[in-house]
Parts: C-alpha cells; structure tokens; sequence
C-alpha cells in the first residue's frame, strides 16, 4: 500500500536531529515503509515452512481406499509422484483379474491429470525383466501395486529385475511407491502371508513369510481394525521382536518419508506395536494353538495426521 504523500511531508519536514520528537518520527517512518515489505514476505515464510507435496514418499495403504468421492489417498499418490508430471507404472499382478483392476487405476490417474500410464501387467516373473518395462521402471515417478493376493504379488516379482530396480529407486526417494491391501502387506522384510482373526495371539493365528523388504524394519497388517487383526499382528511381533507391527485401516495410510517419520492419512487409524521394551515371551516354547504372552509391548493408535519416527520408535510432537 502506498504511503500517503500528507504522512510523508509531515514525518520529513526540518526538525532538530537530537530531538525526541526527530527521533519518533524516524521510527514511524521505517515502520510505515518496512511494514508493506514484511507483509509480502510473510507469505513466502510460511510457503517455506509447509512439506512439499511434491517429495516422493512410501505409501502403504489398508486396502479399500476411496476412488470415487475425495480420493484423499489416491490424491496424494498422485501429486507426490509429480501431479500432471507424473509417469505412473500401475502392477496389478496381485490380482487375479489384472486388466480389470488395472484399468480401474488406470482411470483414475487419468482423470487426475498424469502425463503418462504404463500398466505393467506381469502374469509370469520372466515378464519380471522385460527391457520395456524396465525402462519405464527406470523413468517413471511413482509406483503403484494393486491389491489381491500378497503371495502371488511376491512369487511374481520377488528377485526379479524390475523389483530390484523399483525398490533401489523408492529407498533412494527416486520415486513415490504406494502399495494397497496386498500391495501393502509386502513392503517388509518379513510379510504376514495369512492366518486368523479375533482370537488371543497364539503362533498358529499368523503364517509368515519372507516380503519385498522396501521398508525391511517393519511388518504389515492392512484391513486392520475392519478385521479384527491386533492379536495376528501381536502374534507376528511375538515371532519378530526385532521388527516394529504397522497395522493399516481401509482407506488409510501410513505415508513413510525419506527421514524415517511416517504420517497416518485418511479415515481410520494406524497402530503401532512397538516390542523395542518388550521384556518377556513364552512364543519360542509353546504349541502352536497355546495363547502367547507378550510383556511390555508398546501400542500407540494414530489418526490422520498424527507421525511417528521409525529409526527413534517414538511419536513426532504435533505442529502447532
């Protein structure tokens, strides 16, 4: 805003430069001329100060994520893996229908505004490590791996070269890698390959198996809450204690960035089985369908927004 011209020959006319009433009209006039430049850098401060959509980031999704209303999650995919820049390589071979899901995405990418779709429908693993795919693999900016069946998903990629590649790129925050359901269940070392649910936790209400190690520290559960899996998840800590649980509702997720914290987004909850204090299990000696004790296991359950570092097991204070 312009200074009025009155103002400024009143604070400038000849005084006394000893005088009181000088040096008073010295401050007014720099707060009347600095105040315009501050008001226009506040705005860039704060821009400063906001995450980037833009980084890539590891999205692990509990499955049942919404597609057609706000598409919070599918959004944020989108955007971190380069918004109408983005080169989308969609892996349907969790699916028993891979064209059909497929397309679905393929859909909804669309419409949101991606540069450019590649569907990598892998029905054997030597399609695992074609040159075409591969390539794309290699210029794309996000991933993302469809529900379905975790084991199939595994056995197709699993030690092939596209996963090699893929995996490489999203640890080294090349690219934006999201995974849904079983997408989701194969981002650790260690994968929960099936098993019960509502039960106490004993060994025989989880079968694991070896993941696709993105994020190695961790194990998954997806349709968490909506299936009643805390006792399959404690079970597998149990087994695992060296490994931190991360049990995912339907339409949420846990968004990992490149420093270690993840954030919850969405509708439900992300819970936290953090063993690092556990003190005692009798998991290595009893049968199979005898109850599990599990002592001093710590469970945090966090809602859209709330973050938690992996490498300090300890929640991020909340920005204020």
């Amino acid at each position: 805003m312009p200074i009025p011209i009155e103002t400024l020959q009143r604070l400038t006319r000849p005084v006394n430069p000893t005088s009181i009433d000088f040096r008073s009209r010295l401050e007014r006039l720099f707060n009347l001329i600095s105040r315009p430049i501050m008001l226009q850098l506040k705005p860039q401060l704060f821009q400063q100060r906001m995450p980037e959509l833009t980084k890539t980031a590891v999205m692990i999704i509990g499955g049942a994520e919404d597609k057609v209303h706000g598409r919070q999650i599918l959004q944020t995919f989108f955007k971190r893996s380069g918004g109408e820049d983005a080169r989308i390589a969609i892996i349907p071979c969790a699916s028993r229908e891979p064209a059909i899901i497929g397309d679905r995405y393929r859909e909804i990418f669309t419409e949101m505004g991606a540069k450019q779709i590649e569907i990598l429908d892998i029905r054997d693993r030597d399609q695992g490590n074609h040159s075409d795919w591969l390539n794309f693999a290699e210029a794309c900016t996000g991933v993302f791996m469809t529900g379905g069946d975790q084991l199939r998903l595994c056995s197709m990629l699993s030690e092939t070269c596209i996963m090699d590649k893929i995996r490489m790129r999203a640890q080294l925050g090349e690219i934006t890698l999201a995974g849904t359901s079983a997408g989701a269940a194969v981002m650790g070392e260690q994968m929960i390959a099936g098993g019960g649910s509502g039960e106490s936790p004993n060994r025989a209400l989880v079968d694991m198996t070896s993941g696709l190690g993105i994020i190695p520290e961790i194990i998954v559960d997806q349709h968490f809450h909506n299936r009643n899996r805390m006792a399959r998840l404690m079970s597998a800590i149990a087994a695992y204690p060296d490994k931190l649980g991360i049990g995912i509702d339907e339409d949420t997720c846990a968004m990992f960035e490149a420093d270690g914290t993840f954030q919850a987004i969405g509708k439900g909850t992300v819970t936290v089985i953090d063993p690092g204090e556990m003190t005692y299990t009798n998991q290595p000696q009893v049968d199979t369908t005898e109850p599990l004790s599990v002592h001093n296991l710590r469970v945090h359950v966090l809602s859209h927004g709330d973050r938690y570092n992996l490498y300090k097991r300890a929640l991020v204070a909340p920005i204020r």
